[in-house]
């Protein structure tokens, strides 16, 4: 059975050619949509100017179709929320400096 689990894992080994994170750690996958083996996916770009749109979505679509059971797979390149820092995973914004590890955190000084 295809769950948005396994969609979202196959998409782990997809990066973006600039960029040493995968499309699921980056934020830039914002919907999976699975009915039977059609699969819906919702992505965005970290900008509308990225001359690598047609090569990632191609990457996003060939990856999971590459999921037993999958029958068809649609990428939908959105621009709507637009992407930033925040929609990346917790661990790549501390590695590249957006997050400090104790952010949110009380400190043991706090009372």
């Amino acid at each position: 059975m295809i769950t948005e689990e396994t969609v979202r894992e196959a998409l782990r080994q997809v990066f973006d050619p600039e960029i040493p994170i995968n499309v699921v750690d980056m934020g830039l996958i914002y919907r999976v949509a699975i009915a039977g083996g059609d699969v819906v996916i919702d992505m965005t770009l970290t900008g509308r100017g990225c001359p690598m749109h047609g090569l990632i979505a191609d990457m996003v679509r060939r990856k999971v179709a590459e999921i037993s059971g999958v029958s068809s797979v649609q990428v939908n390149v959105v621009w709507d929320p637009p992407w930033n820092p925040t929609m990346m995973s917790r661990d790549v914004q501390i590695r590249y400096g957006f997050a400090t590890a104790d952010e949110g955190h009380a400190s043991p000084d706090t009372p």
